[in-house]
């Protein structure tokens, strides 16, 4: 072939690519972009495209992933025109099946109040610019002493990031809702009214109106210490009775083989076969899986407890499997000088050099490194929790399951299937971390 006709042929290799990526409803002004992260790809490789493999697509955007200056939607645009590059113009097998969305979902940065970045200094939190919305940073630069000492009295009792955003944001509201008083001013009726108005205005749910009420009580009791007098009178709200819905074992087996991607089948799984919370499941780091014992230590879960749930056997393999990954993508990170994960604070500061070691690693990593919007350092987070979440709805659409079903519903899955194996409740009190048995009996419907 000339080259007249090679460049004949490869002009209407692109035209077709454009008017392909065309029909996937991409803007013209974005065209050239997909255009240009396929030609990235091909100018990468000396080898022809029809004898890729999966292994070169994933090498190529685990590259792609080490760059700390792409946006999530920049990574996931290249996702995009590389599955239309194999998918639609070289058609290859291995490219119908590849994770193409697990990807992109696990690339997905995590927010800057994320409960997993580190805690922001108060004095920052109080004069921070980009992160609070416009009606707490106006009650925050009338009333900075107050918030704190409530911030300082959450830390001190080492309360979770998300239960310190939780309080600060009904102690805000509750100040706005008083039209700006500083809370000294106000009286118990004054309380009282505000979780009227919740109950009656607001209709919100009982569990709401406990959350604020909890958050107000701490707010007058520990940060400004004031004793209450008694303000019981208040309206409170409906508690609707909610059985958690359980599917049968027949529907989590269809649901769990629809989830294609190995990664999610192994977290959905997880969920399933050791009744842990979703948050539990993503944070999981490397050295909380124990094969010799058969069993995983789940870390800091709710209420801030420790406890041991047993590692079915079926699910080893896997999990062997994708530990290596892990290791391999970490030795590769340390190659090209990064490879640090977040670590609380406190141990960050006890252990400096933990942070790169293999144990510390999340079990399931995003697929891209990300910029940690509060320390400013280059790190690998763990996966982001709403692409499990997406990813166990979706398959238990494709299952053709009617119930409501989300992550939560696999974890009460385990529970009552194991009591109906003959596992007595104190049992699955322990397998599910409650703090109280009376949690644990609503199973026994």
């Amino acid at each position: 072939m000339n080259s007249s006709d090679r460049d004949l042929q490869v002009s209407r290799f692109w035209e077709k690519y454009i008017d392909k990526t065309k029909s996937y409803k991409v803007g013209d002004k974005k065209v050239r972009w997909y255009v240009k992260h396929a030609e990235d790809y091909i100018k990468a490789h000396d080898t022809r495209l029809a004898g890729h493999t999966e292994k070169d697509l994933d090498a190529y955007l685990a590259s792609k992933g080490r760059s700390p200056y792409l946006s999530d939607w920049q990574f996931a645009q290249i996702v995009d025109a590389l599955r239309i590059l194999f998918v639609d113009m070289v058609d290859s097998d291995w490219a119908r099946k590849f994770s193409w969305d697990g990807w992109k979902d696990m690339g997905r940065d995590l927010d800057n109040n994320h409960a997993t970045i580190a805690r922001v200094s108060i004095e920052e939190l109080l004069t921070d610019d980009s992160g609070s919305d416009s009606l707490q940073k106006k009650v925050f630069s009338l009333f900075p002493e107050v918030f704190e000492r409530l911030i300082t009295e959450i830390r001190s009792r080492h309360y979770s990031i998300r239960t310190e955003q939780s309080y600060v944001a009904w102690a805000v509201r509750f100040i706005a809702y008083h039209d700006m008083k500083h809370p000294e001013s106000l009286s118990e009726n004054d309380i009282s009214s505000y979780l009227d108005h919740l109950a009656v205005k607001r209709l919100v749910s009982a569990n709401t109106q406990k959350q604020a009420l909890n958050a107000l009580v701490f707010l007058y009791k520990q940060a400004m210490k004031r004793e209450m007098d008694d303000f019981s009178g208040f309206v409170q709200a409906k508690r609707p009775r909610h059985l958690p819905v359980v599917l049968s074992k027949q529907e989590v087996s269809r649901m769990l083989s629809h989830i294609s991607d190995p990664v999610y089948h192994m977290m959905a799984s997880l969920l399933y076969g050791c009744g842990m919370r979703l948050m539990e499941c993503i944070r999981l780091r490397v050295f909380d899986i124990d094969f010799d014992y058969g069993q995983i230590l789940i870390r800091n879960a709710k209420g801030n407890k420790d406890r041991v749930v047993p590692l079915p056997n079926k699910l080893v393999v896997g999990l062997r499997a994708q530990l290596e990954k892990v290791k391999s993508l970490h030795e590769e990170d340390l190659v090209s000088g990064f490879g640090e994960v977040y670590l609380p604070l406190a141990l960050s500061r006890k252990y400096p050099n933990a942070a790169k070691e293999l144990g510390w690693q999340y079990v399931f990593p995003s697929t891209r490194l990300s910029v940690d919007p509060r320390s400013r350092k280059t790190r690998r987070h763990h996966a982001h929790e709403n692409s499990l979440q997406k990813q166990v709805k979706s398959a238990a659409g494709m299952a053709g399951i009617v119930k409501k079903v989300n992550c939560h519903s696999l974890r009460h899955s385990f529970a009552t299937h194991l009591l109906e194996s003959g596992a007595d409740i104190r049992t699955v009190q322990e397998q599910l971390g409650h703090s109280d048995v009376k949690t644990t009996q609503i199973y026994t419907h």
